[in-house]
């Protein structure tokens, strides 16, 4: 698993480096002092995590994952616990305090490697809107049409799926699930949120240059400034 560390002290990054040697699944790719490179380097680099400090110089790290419209595995590494339920409301896998111990990493990293290879086995062929899927949530089960789903939805671990009345909650990652989409129907709209784009009933522009989605079932999506632009360009004629 490709990670990059982000943290604007270079010991914290060396003694997490060090700390890492033993775990011989995760390849350190690049180093970061501040969430303007870091940024640079996700888009470059597509790691599958990232190890990622708070407090920094200009932007902090919740700051970077905010502006992250496609999000790796985040693992924040930090002195401070009052960052927590920040943290996981924008999907953190995971919240490691400084000095970070050993044992409480490995636990870390045998999750990543578990979900890593659970990911793997995931069926990987391409759906198309007339593609039936089917989708099991605790004892209750349903057969459904692509194209009914209006909206996909990241909570943690979990993807929530919305179409007609229900909204049942798989163990997927939005990532894993936008490469088996067809991006023309399916548009990841943010780090959190997949729409169907046959279901779009209005869009208006909003704050810093985003976009605002009202589907035909009345929810509304928040398209980040990134993925605007990337749906302008999809769709202007």
């Amino acid at each position: 698993m490709k990670a990059i560390i982000v943290d604007d002290e270079r010991l914290a990054r060396q003694e997490l480096k060090n700390l890492l040697e033993a775990h011989k699944e995760i390849e350190i790719v690049a180093e970061c002092n501040n969430a303007e490179s870091a940024k640079e380097k996700i888009t470059e680099l597509n790691p599958d995590i990232v190890f990622l400090d708070i407090q920094m110089p200009g932007k902090t790290g919740l700051q970077l994952v905010e502006e992250l419209s496609v999000l790796p595995d985040i693992v924040f590494v930090t002195a401070y616990d009052e960052h927590a339920i920040k943290a996981f409301e924008l999907n953190a896998y995971d919240y490691l305090l400084k000095p970070v111990m050993p044992e409480r990493l490995a636990e870390t990293i045998k999750k990543l490697t578990i979900k890593e290879a659970s990911e793997k086995k995931e069926n990987t062929s391409i759906l198309t809107e007339n593609s039936q899927v089917f989708i099991k949530d605790g004892d209750k089960t349903w057969f459904v049409r692509l194209n009914n789903i209006r909206l996909f939805e990241s909570e943690g671990n979990y993807v929530r799926v919305y179409f007609d009345n229900s909204k049942p909650l798989i163990l997927r990652s939005l990532n894993s699930l936008e490469n088996r989409l067809d991006e023309k129907t399916f548009f990841r709209a943010s780090r959190k949120h997949i729409i169907n784009l046959n279901w779009v009933d209005s869009i208006e522009t909003w704050f810093n240059g985003g976009l605002m989605v009202k589907l035909k079932s009345g929810q509304e999506i928040e398209i980040s400034r990134r993925q605007a632009v990337k749906l302008k360009d999809m769709m202007s004629l």
